[in-house]
């Protein structure tokens, strides 16, 4: 992990322990994370930033909302933050549904500091990459938005493998109008191959998961 990951990163505690919660806060301070304390999920729900990268560690048995239907909102909402479980009284079965709705990790108190700080910094990186990964998918829609109808027309036959000379048959349009529209196509995504443009259709919502080659 960089320094600027660390530096940039946002560490979430939801604990209703509040000494539980001033521990892991020094502990992860120590690790050089800026570190914001939470009581209860309904706290974190209203006062986050959920545009910063970093992590929540989150504790699942609290009154109110619990740490897995925390879980449950957060992911409802389409939240980019990888969760870490830490929790005393977690049992085999949450653990795994914990994971299979997204958890990074299921930790059982108390946890050694060198794996929660281990799994923080994995956790964080993650984030990183998944912020990054959302923010170019964005900028691709934006990119998408300003082809023509023409253009997503061409784009979508040579992501399916089409020659020009095939696109401008299927098309009943002439050669050099297909060359046209595909280097418009190409110029607007910022893409050089077909397999290229096929991604970057698909990314942009314009072309089904596995419609290339078809």
């Amino acid at each position: 992990m960089t320094d600027d990951m660390k530096a940039g990163a946002l560490v979430r505690l939801v604990d209703d322990d509040d000494e539980q919660l001033k521990s892991l806060a020094f502990l992860l301070r120590m690790g050089g994370f800026e570190v914001m304390a939470y009581q209860s999920a309904a706290s974190l729900l209203e006062m986050d930033d959920p545009r910063r990268p970093g992590c929540l560690v989150l504790d699942h048995r609290m009154p109110g909302m619990t740490g897995m239907e925390l879980q449950a909102e957060l992911v409802e909402r389409g939240s980019l933050l990888p969760i870490i479980f830490l929790s005393a009284h977690g049992d085999i079965p949450m653990a795994m549904q914990a994971v299979h709705r997204g958890a990074m990790d299921f930790l059982v108190k108390p946890a050694e500091p060198d794996v929660l700080l281990a799994a923080v910094e994995k956790a964080v990186k993650k984030s990183f990459e998944d912020f990054a990964a959302d923010a170019g998918q964005s900028d691709l829609a934006q990119k998408a938005a300003t082809l023509t109808d023409r253009e997503i027309e061409v784009a979508r036959l040579v992501a399916a493998g089409l020659l020009n000379k095939q696109i401008a048959d299927r098309l009943s349009i002439s050669l050099g109008t297909v060359k046209l529209h595909r280097g418009n196509a190409a110029k607007k995504l910022g893409v050089r191959s077909a397999v290229a443009m096929a991604k970057a259709l698909e990314l942009a919502g314009l072309l089904e998961a596995g419609g290339a080659g078809q």
